[in-house]
């Protein structure tokens, strides 16, 4: 026999499967006393051939006498050796062969050699080594068990001996379920049991739990099974191979946990929420306690820190989440000052912009311990045991400080871990900055929509009025619709709605620069189809600057108005629309009518002009004003709208602002598709005790009888403290009609919110304010008008021009005391005439 080349005649050697081995006998002498087929099989020689041959003739070489006689010197000595060989085919070629030898004795005590070898090929030959392949299958990283067909422990490997953490001994024997108490062996079993009977290996099944060699530490585990069969195909057990794949689930499972984050994590453009969602994700996926603490100058809207000062700055506790119900472990409440150690972890986090891992908290405590007594008490009392802490920074510029502590959680953080937790503060991070800048921008677009819409509508004793105001994004609330009450100058209010096209920012912005136009035209006391005419040029004059962006140049080009003017002392009420909604009108008795006023294009088409129409309106009159998001809402057309408005507006009767509410609630049944607006205005009238008036003839002389007239109403009235400066006011204006102006001149005195004084005429030549030199004897009257009054003013008429003067009441003669009568009746107020020779 052929010693295998590389291993020493001294080697024993565990063989390999040799069931199909090729075998021969061999006497003492070495001759040949019994051949197999399956040794015909392999060196091609008949039984008849080897028989009673010498066993040197299937040496492959001459030179392998020596080792051959080597090997047989080790097996009188041993009883057996196997190992790797060369032996010679009958052909001439060399076979390689793993051989065993074995000895057999007789009765007599003499010895015979069974020898058995089978063909290797080009199986390499560390692989045919008994001793590697023991330690290959006890040693190997992976572990390894084989169970029998009633499932009990027959074999397995150190490594998983060291899994399992019981002794082999113990294990050896026994089912799963009574040496693993934490896996579910309930469904092992089952995989185990499908394998035996398919004969169909299980590859990669994946479970999670504890083994008694770690009770406290949750591993988890992949397990390939296959079945193990005989040469006739029957199962005679079945193997699985396992490998700890606690990392790769861990880092998978961080991964999810990084993926569902953002499902969780602002979900709101609120800094608060946001900071408490990072809190309540992380409790307990990742920590026990987590703490949101951000800078009280972000939660204030203010701006972050670029960069960290020499000392810290206030913070508030945004957010918190605990296992423990009501967070027992913080020393502040969401929305609190949070007080902060300079020698923390917390601060050092902060200052350094890092994240800091303190697995067993032993130097956070330390550093406690000394300026922080309620946090160091807090630590101890839970059983704080790791901690991590993580800079809340986005865009650069430091926002906060998030910390993560566990305390019934047995295992401490890990580097890992501090990578997942700064990732989802990264991630919130971004949120909460963009939260910080919607929550500044919202305020900002507030404040305008708060500066362009009126922040108390008054109209006077001329109207009651109220309002509802609903943007289509009422989170947001800012939207295109306006709304506005005018006091203009004879005791008369102007009634406004307006609707710009689209929503938001632009919008609004677009709307506010309209209402300033209209409160500017306003002042110069227009009709209102004039005013619309200039507000349908100021339009097209916006379109043609803006048209280099589409979003304005849209929101402005289309917009639609409706403008009235109600006159309390003649109750009438002229109005003008331009492309606007028709106004509801409901008379004292409850009947809602929609008047047929003209109907002008939407602003800034400029193709067609603009009518007014004039209707009387008795006292108690409610005049309706609204935008077509009231009427037109998803579940009905214009003329639903419109009926239903109708029926609403019927009960009258109501305060206006329940009935505002009414309105709202009973036209608004789905989501809005639409700003809307709505302005209610219920009429006064202003009686005989409030209103005289007296036609004077074109003479000088008249002065002085108008002034008599006038001191002796004020008389009348009670208001003495105002007559000298009436006085002066009259003869001015009564001077300056006669001088300048031709035909009858009338003059008339108003009592209401304050004392007004108007002369017309019939011409149409406007006054005008002079600063007379020092040398010139005229030229002051309209100044000292100007210092004396209220505010003055010219309106013109069908018949030329009235000049208008405004004196504020004494405080005792409050409108409260002394408010406009609410009649029906339809008489005029009374008038007073001179004769021409007065």
């Amino acid at each position: 026999m052929a010693i295998p080349q590389g291993i020493a005649p001294t080697e024993t050697h565990v063989p390999f499967d040799m069931a199909d081995a090729a075998s021969a006998l061999i006497d003492a002498t070495g001759t040949i006393i019994g051949w197999t087929p399956a040794a015909e099989r392999l060196l091609g020689y008949p039984a008849a051939d080897a028989m009673k041959q010498s066993a040197s003739m299937l040496l492959a070489a001459p030179e392998d006498a020596a080792k051959a006689g080597a090997i047989g010197s080790w097996c009188q000595k041993h009883d057996g050796w196997g190992g790797l060989g060369r032996l010679r085919h009958r052909d001439g070629r060399r076979i390689e062969v793993g051989l065993r030898i074995s000895a057999m004795r007789d009765p007599d005590g003499d010895v015979s050699w069974l020898v058995s070898g089978i063909d290797v090929g080009s199986i390499p030959t560390w692989a045919l080594s008994g001793s590697l392949l023991q330690a290959f299958l006890t040693r190997s990283p992976v572990g390894m068990a084989v169970l029998s067909p009633e499932l009990r422990y027959v074999w397995i490997n150190d490594t998983l001996e060291r899994y399992g953490g019981l002794p082999r001994e113990q294990r050896l024997g026994r089912r799963m379920a009574e040496c693993l108490p934490g896996l579910d062996t309930e469904a092992l079993e089952a995989k185990l049991r499908q394998v035996l009977k398919t004969g169909k290996p299980v590859i990669d099944y994946e479970y999670r739990g504890w083994t008694i060699a770690e009770p406290h530490r949750e591993h988890a585990y992949s397990t390939s099974f296959f079945r193990l069969d005989n040469a006739e195909g029957r199962p005679v057990g079945v193997c699985h191979m396992v490998i700890d794949v606690t990392d790769r689930w861990r880092a998978r499972e961080r991964l999810a946990l990084l993926n569902e984050s953002s499902s969780h994590i602002g979900s709101t453009l609120d800094v608060m929420r946001t900071a408490q969602e990072l809190a309540d994700f992380a409790v307990p996926r990742l920590a026990d306690f987590v703490t949101v603490d951000l800078l009280d100058s972000i939660l204030r809207g203010g701006e972050p820190l670029e960069a960290p000062g020499e000392t810290l700055p206030a913070f508030r506790r945004a957010g918190q989440a605990s296992i423990r119900e009501g967070c027992p472990e913080s020393i502040a409440e969401q929305g609190d000052a949070v007080a902060i150690s300079p020698t923390s972890p917390f601060a050092w986090c902060f200052f350094s912009g890092e994240a800091l891992l303190d697995p067993v908290m032993g130097n956070s405590i330390t550093a406690w311990s000394g300026d922080d007594p309620v946090r160091t008490a807090k630590v101890r009392e839970f059983g704080m045991r790791s901690l991590m802490v993580a800079p809340i920074g986005a865009r650069g510029a430091l926002l906060g400080v998030a910390t993560f502590v566990r305390s019934r959680h047995p295992d401490p953080f890990e580097e890992d871990d501090l990578l997942l937790a700064e990732e989802l503060v990264a991630r919130a991070a971004l949120n909460i900055d963009n939260a910080r800048r919607y929550s500044r921008e919202h305020a900002t677009a507030l404040a305008l929509q708060r500066s362009l819409l009126p922040h108390a509508l008054s109209g006077g004793q001329a109207v009651e009025v109220a309002s509802r105001y609903l943007p289509t994004d009422a989170r947001n609330g800012v939207g295109g619709d306006w709304f506005d009450v005018i006091p203009l100058s004879g005791a008369r209010v102007a009634l406004v709605v307006g609707d710009v096209v689209g929503h938001g920012i632009t919008a609004a912005a677009t709307m506010g620069r309209l209402r300033t136009a209209v409160h500017t035209l306003a002042d110069m006391d227009l009709p209102p189809e004039e005013l619309l005419a200039h507000l349908d040029d100021l339009v097209i004059r916006l379109t043609e600057e803006e048209s280099g962006q589409e979003g304005v140049a849209a929101a402005v080009l289309g917009a639609t108005c409706l403008y009235a003017v109600y006159d309390p002392v003649t109750r009438r009420c002229t109005m003008a629309r331009a492309g606007h909604p028709t106004p509801a009108i409901v008379d004292p008795s409850g009947e809602v009518t929609f008047p047929a006023l003209p109907a002008g294009p939407p602003l800034g088409l400029g193709s067609l002009p603009f009518e007014s129409a004039e209707l009387e309106l008795p006292a108690g009159s409610l005049i309706a004003l609204y935008t077509d998001g009231l009427i037109e809402t998803c579940d009905q057309d214009i003329d639903v709208g419109l009926s239903r408005l109708s029926n609403a507006l019927g009960q009258s009767v109501l305060p206006l602002e329940e009935l505002c509410r009414t309105v709202v609630d009973t036209l608004l049944t789905c989501p809005q598709t639409d700003d809307v607006a709505l302005l209610l205005a219920r009429t006064h009238g202003l009686g005989a005790g409030h209103v005289v008036s007296w036609d004077l003839p074109s003479d000088p002389a008249v002065v002085a009888n108008a002034r008599s007239l006038a001191m002796r109403q004020l008389a009348e009235w009670g208001l003495e403290e105002l007559m000298t400066t009436t006085e002066l006011i009259v003869s001015e204006l009564v001077t300056n009609a006669i001088r300048h102006g031709t035909g009858p001149i009338r003059l008339r005195l108003i009592r209401h919110d304050v004392l007004i004084c108007e002369v017309t005429d019939t011409s149409n030549t406007s006054p005008r304010l002079r600063h007379a030199r020092t040398t010139d004897e005229g030229g002051r009257g309209l100044f000292l008008v100007a210092q004396l009054t209220r505010r003055w003013g010219t309106r013109y008429t069908e018949g030329g021009k009235l000049i208008w003067a405004e004196q504020d009441l004494p405080e005792h003669d409050s409108p409260e005391h002394d408010g406009p009568e609410h009649d029906t009746s339809e008489h005029d107020s009374p008038e007073h005439h001179l004769p021409e020779s007065a």
